[in-house]
């Protein structure tokens, strides 16, 4: 199946810092860059606050940080925790990546993330020490072999599965954790008098 691949540019499949619009002094959704779990697809929290500046993206855009030692942390999520047609504002230090036309959202998260991607945009990070940030036009100038839609689809959904999977047993593990908490002090708490 590999032969059906074709080299495009990163710009050739998802369109970098789309243009959205949300007016100054409007309350939206932020995304602050220290609520994103390293390697993890899902924004955890959100707050509200008044817009000043910002990226700006909607569901299903995959953002990136472009600054040091967020990138290298892998602190690139899809945006999920949007209503529809709403569209929320992070940190100036994301990089966000929008599917073009015949590109699956899901399976553009995943190469975004992927050693293919992040590793020539840490490599093209300028700026003096501990500022260092991701030239966003080495990224958009990067070749891909990007298979057709049907593979693509098929990538990232099982990709999202085994994504969904893991949520699900660091839940169950959460929950497990607690509960033997909850007996471990329920039995050994005595109080002596």
């Amino acid at each position: 199946m590999k032969s059906e691949w074709t080299i495009k540019k990163i710009s050739e499949i998802a369109e970098i810092n789309p243009r959205e619009s949300i007016k100054k002094g409007i309350v939206a959704k932020k995304i602050p860059m220290d609520v994103l779990q390293p390697f993890t697809r899902d924004v955890p929290s959100f707050q509200y606050e008044v817009f000043k500046g910002g990226t700006k993206f909607r569901n299903k855009d995959t953002i990136m940080a472009r600054i040091t030692p967020c990138l290298e942390n892998g602190k690139i999520a899809q945006i999920g925790c949007l209503d529809p047609g709403e569209v929320g504002f992070g940190s100036t230090e994301y990089i966000v990546f929008r599917a073009r036309e015949g590109t699956d959202p899901d399976f553009l998260y995943y190469l975004i993330r992927s050693p293919l991607v992040r590793e020539p945009s840490i490599k093209s990070m300028v700026g003096s020490s501990g500022r260092q940030r991701v030239q966003t036009n080495v990224v958009a100038d990067l070749q891909i072999a990007v298979p057709g839609i049907v593979e693509q689809k098929c990538i990232g959904d099982l990709l999202k599965v085994l994504d969904d999977k893991i949520q699900l047993n660091t839940k169950i593990n959460k929950n497990l954790s607690e509960q033997l908490q909850a007996l471990y002090t329920s039995e050994f708490d005595v109080t002596i008098h």
